[in-house]
This record gives C-alpha cells, structure tokens and sequence, in this order.
C-alpha cells in the first residue's frame, strides 16, 4: 500500500510505501497526485519513502514500471528517495540515468532535508547533488 505524505509543500507530490504495493496502487493514488500537481505548477517534484527492506514488497516489476510511467512525465523536475536500505537506493539510482529531471538518495533520517530539496526550497548545484548521491550509498 502506497499512502500519500501528508502536509508537504505545495510544490511536490510524496509517498510512503507502506506495505506490499501493488501497479493498482501506483494507479489509484499516485498518478492522481502527479496529474493535479503538473496541472497546478508545471512540474514534477516527486518524493518516494521506502522504510522496508526489499524483500518485504513486490517491487521488481511495480518499480519497473512505475519508473517508466514517471518517465513519460516529460515536466519531471526533481524525484529523491528516502530509504535505509542500500538495495533499493542502488536499484533507483541505476534507472536515475533514464529518468529526465534531478535525481538524489536520501537516508530515512534525512526526510526534512529531503522534502526540503525535492519542493526546492534547497536548491544544490548539480556537482553537490553528484556528491550526495555517491555519499548516501557508499
């Protein structure tokens, strides 16, 4: 289950993976939120929390496909994903170079820093977001 954060700024869109997820999910609750957010700003800031290791939901073919859907949002500006778990990070960041926009790695602990970023209200040159990313996953 996919629930959506609640109290985020205005200029972003952010989920919590919860608990098994499924592309209904994906469906239902986030492309909804992409689509009104697009319409009201133009852009796509999009936050993804995964605070569970990866076996404990389907994400193989679920995250394919979702990263695909994300890519035909040609307004996505910037996406991050908050997470522990170093499997998940590496998997993201490996489709981050298909993904067009900014794309950074943020541990759990760092979910302010995160949404901080991704509604750009910390705006990091892309050298700094290079050296996040490399640190967030080491």
């Amino acid at each position: 289950m996919i629930e959506e954060l609640k109290n985020a700024p205005n200029t972003m869109v952010g989920f919590r993976l919860v608990s098994d997820t499924t592309k209904d999910d994906f469906d239902l609750i986030v492309l909804p939120s992409i689509a009104e957010l697009i319409k009201r700003i133009d852009k796509l800031n999009y936050l993804l929390v995964v605070e569970h290791p990866i076996k404990n939901f389907a994400i193989g073919a679920w995250t394919k496909d979702a990263l695909i859907r994300l890519n035909q949002f040609s307004k996505l500006n910037r996406m991050a994903l908050v997470s522990n778990t170093k499997e998940i990070g590496k998997f993201f960041e490996t489709f981050s170079k298909e993904i067009p926009g900014e794309f950074r790695l943020f541990d759990i602990d760092e979910l302010d820093k995160a949404i901080s970023w991704v509604s750009e209200h910390h705006a990091l040159s892309k050298e700094e977001a290079l050296q996040e990313n490399e640190k967030a996953y080491d």
